[in-house]
């Protein structure tokens, strides 16, 4: 029986009754779901994500909403076979969907840890340090990040349901705006079950997450300057978005990943005897086969010196003339069909125009020259091209064929590398194949300002390597220009795609008591008891000890040389370090200094004081001579919890100062303090 999607929409699922439109099998043919968003309220549903998501989201801190993440990808993980299941419709291998289904899981996992380790455990982020904005310091500046308050609509591709929709998802729920995703119909089917699976865990609150099956209506209409559009898909659909009224009126985030003609570069010194020769190869026909080629960082243009064109092709039409192409569900199958017959004749027409600049060397996009399945199946055999005159191509450059399809340009030197790849315009990922170091050199700074991330593959990394198409939660993803100048990885940096950054400014106090943060000028009371003897819970921001002065001798200077083995001249030689530009004679040793404001603010005695495990910024300032003092103002900066309830972090602001009142040294010390736990 032929599946009806539903639509997920004010925290209900609802079947359509009408307008219903065919998905086929991309293996056979046969209708394997229908789907319509016909009669779906979407004011409706931008309403509920304003009035109930969003507010649910930003009640909690951005650990609260890193533990929802991690949840949800341990929930998932658990579930995730019926969506291997499904996904063979859409062409893809069981190796394929493992990028998708699994690539999906591990992006949630990823940011479910980035916001534990790098965001806060508060409803905002404090973005840089404090702005000095007059002389007498009462009067300061500083940046924060906090959630937008509309909602994120998230419009994906059909080659990856379900990496395509979490990796949009986990940055949004991370910085605390709800979504509402709309995939592509090709492949929907396996989208719908993923969001089934979301929802019914009940991790997520209500109204964070709504789903589109099918069309988007009049649902651009309804967004506004608090909200955000993260779209992957063509250039053409792209632009089509980005100059909707709505979204160009009220200057709506409008984040685009889209076509991308990728290279691959094969170094002059990386001849078939070489490692990286076969690691390029190898590459190349990866990238072509995965998915069918049907990736937004597939190799589609293949650069090699001239000397080396013959022996690349003869290499590639090898390894792409033995590889078994057929149903995606059986173990042996390394590329199954693309994801529908209308997508595997668009390729077919894409080909035909690169043939006007190119021959086609392997394979054959003829219909009927492909049989390797059910005759409604959207085969396809990988074509390799040769670009016949690279210096006056242009299509090459400008026309994708997103299926198995690259096309292999011959270079004479390395300026003319880098200037075609350049005719891309803009792209995802290039990767660069050679083991010489000026090679590299000229490429990477050559290539860079055309490209989101590079990729140097060498026998050094081979091992390890992800490979040239796959994207990581931790580095951008995304490019310039025709690629669409988005970044929708990157760490935390996609995170902050859903914050809005603010300048504040005021008095120290205030901006510290609005940001939870000690800064410089803020009170500092003296608290009744050391810090160091008061847990976590017991600490407040901005507490502060000023303790008593230690003076530096020079045997203390000469024992600590003697004892760390650091006899450096500027500590032991007077007339050397007198030569010195920096020094008045011989100084303290700086780890001496932090050694002795350490002893000086320390408590001894067991208590809640657990670890310090780290500084931060730390800056020598000003030498210290022998004779001088020392003395340590020690204040409580900052409080983050920590994942387990037993302890938290707390930063404290370090500063020394000699006998004159000057700043010797400064830093921030990280400590974990244990927290009561209820019994």
């Amino acid at each position: 029986m032929t599946a009806i999607l539903q639509n997920y929409a004010v925290d209900r699922w609802t079947a359509p009754s009408e307008g219903l439109a065919d998905i086929a099998s991309a293996i056979d043919g046969r209708v394997v779901a229908r789907l319509s968003s016909r009669g779906l309220d979407f004011g409706s549903m931008v309403r509920h994500a304003r009035t109930v998501g969003g507010p649910a989201l930003r009640r909690l801190t951005f650990h609260q909403r890193a533990d929802l993440l991690k949840a949800l990808a341990l929930y998932l993980s658990e579930r995730k076979e019926p969506l291997y299941a499904l996904a063979a419709d859409t062409g893809a291998t069981r190796r394929d969907n493992l990028i998708d289904i699994d690539g999906g899981l591990g992006t949630l996992f990823a940011y479910a840890s980035r916001g534990r380790r790098e965001l806060p455990s508060e409803r905002f982020v404090v973005e840089g340090g404090v702005e000095p904005l007059s002389k007498g310091g009462s009067f300061v500046g500083l940046h924060v990040l906090t959630p937008l308050t509309g909602v994120a609509v998230h419009i994906n591709a059909f080659n990856f349901p379900c990496w395509g929709m979490l990796e949009k998802l986990a940055p949004a729920i991370l910085a605390g705006v709800p979504v509402i995703t709309k995939p592509a119909s090709a492949t929907a089917y396996v989208a719908e079950a993923l969001v089934r699976l979301i929802t019914e865990s009940g991790i997520l609150p209500e109204g964070s997450l709504q789903f589109i099956a099918g069309g988007t209506g009049d649902l651009l209409d309804h967004l506004t300057g608090q909200d955000l559009v993260a779209f992957t898909g063509s250039i053409a659909t792209s632009e089509k978005l980005r100059n909707h009224p709505a979204i160009s009126r009220n200057a709506v985030r409008f984040v685009a990943e889209r076509d991308s003609l990728n290279a691959a570069v094969l170094g002059p010194d990386a001849t078939p005897d070489t490692p990286e020769f076969d690691l390029f190869v190898r590459e190349v026909v990866r990238e072509m086969t995965a998915k069918a080629g049907q990736k937004c960082t597939a190799i589609r243009r293949v650069l090699v010196p001239r000397a080396l064109e013959n022996d690349v092709i003869a290499a590639l039409g090898k390894r792409l003339s033995g590889l078994e192409i057929g149903d995606p569900r059986q173990e042996s199958v390394r590329m199954g069909p693309l994801v529908s017959t209308a997508q595997r004749e668009d390729v077919r027409a894409a080909i035909a125009e690169l043939a006007t600049e190119a021959e086609i060397v392997v394979g054959d996009p003829a219909p009927g020259s492909a049989n390797y399945g059910a005759p409604g199946g959207a085969f396809l055999a990988p074509v390799l091209l040769r670009c016949t005159d690279p210096a006056r191509a242009r299509k090459v450059h400008s026309v994708e064929a997103f299926g198995p399809v690259a096309t292999v340009i011959a270079y004479d030197g390395l300026d003319q590398a880098v200037e075609l790849v350049g005719r891309g315009e803009g792209s995802l990922v290039a990767s660069i194949y050679t083991h010489d170091d000026a090679v590299a050199d000229a490429l990477v700074f050559g290539l860079a300002p055309f490209h989101g991330r590079l990729l140097v593959l060498d026998r050094d990394c081979a091992k390890e390597s992800t490979g040239h198409g796959s994207p990581l939660p931790g580095l951008v993803h995304g490019g310039p220009g025709r690629a669409g100048g988005g970044e929708e990885l990157g760490g935390i940096r996609g995170v902050h795609h859903y914050l809005q950054r603010t300048a504040l400014q005021g008095s120290p106090a205030r901006l510290a008591a609005l940001t939870r943060g000690w800064i410089k000028g803020a009170p500092a009371p003296v608290p009744a008891t050391h810090p160091f003897r008061r847990n976590y819970d017991e600490i407040q921001v901005g507490e502060t000890v000023e303790t008593a002065s230690r003076t530096i001798t020079i045997a203390d200077i000469e024992h600590f040389a003697g004892f760390t083995g650091d006899a450096f001249y500027a500590h032991m030689d007077e007339a050397a370090a007198k030569a010195n530009p920096f020094f008045p004679g011989r100084v303290a040793h700086g780890y001496l200094i932090l050694s002795f404001a350490a002893g000086l603010f320390v408590d001894p005695a067991p208590g809640p004081l657990l670890a310090n495990y780290g500084l931060d910024d730390l800056r020598f300032l000003k030498p210290v001579s022998p004779g001088d003092s020392i003395r340590v103002r020690l204040t409580v900066k900052r409080k983050t919890a920590a994942r387990k309830p037993e302890y938290g972090e707390v930063r404290w602001d370090v500063e020394v100062f000699n006998q004159d009142d000057e700043t010797v040294a400064r830093y921030d010390l990280l400590t974990m303090s244990a927290r009561p736990v209820a019994a």
